[in-house]
């Protein structure tokens, strides 16, 4: 999961361990199926840090809650308001996220630089996802070998 540290950093989720922190916002079906389809409570997540000057996962945090409608695109004053969606047919969803703990800074970089990475697709060119799916042996490796 990326997350401009401006809005949202690694040690925001940290300040206030039992506090869940509602990830919205994400405006693109491919995320959006990711986050609804595929994550579930308990999951743990590498929490990347993007848009910065120094960009890479930064910490371990966890889904808290199942896919629910994002609140932030039914209130008109937020940036992520959306005019077409409506409460009885949301198009957008959202989870809660709880962060576990931080890691050092691992770049894209040195994430390239390993074989066993090689399709990790957050690294692909173009990907500008903020939700991205990563494999059990992508998964095992990083924690294993490089946090």
């Amino acid at each position: 999961m990326k997350s401009e540290p401006h809005e949202l950093s690694m040690d925001d989720l940290l300040r206030e361990p039992p506090r869940a922190f509602e990830w919205t916002g994400v405006r693109n079906y491919q995320a959006r199926n990711f986050m609804r389809d595929q994550m579930q409570p308990g999951d743990q997540v590498l929490f990347w840090h993007s848009s910065c000057p120094q960009p890479g996962i930064a910490g371990l945090a966890e889904v808290a809650s199942a896919a629910v409608a994002d609140s932030s695109q039914f209130d008109p004053a937020s940036p992520y308001f959306d005019a077409r969606s409506r409460p009885e047919a949301p198009r957008w969803v959202s989870v809660t996220v709880r962060g576990l703990r931080p890691t050092r800074l691992i770049s894209p970089a040195e994430l390239r630089s390993h074989a066993e990475l090689a399709e990790m697709t957050v690294l692909k060119r173009g990907n500008r996802l903020s939700i991205t799916p990563v494999t059990p042996a992508e998964w095992a490796f990083i924690t294993e070998q490089l946090i």
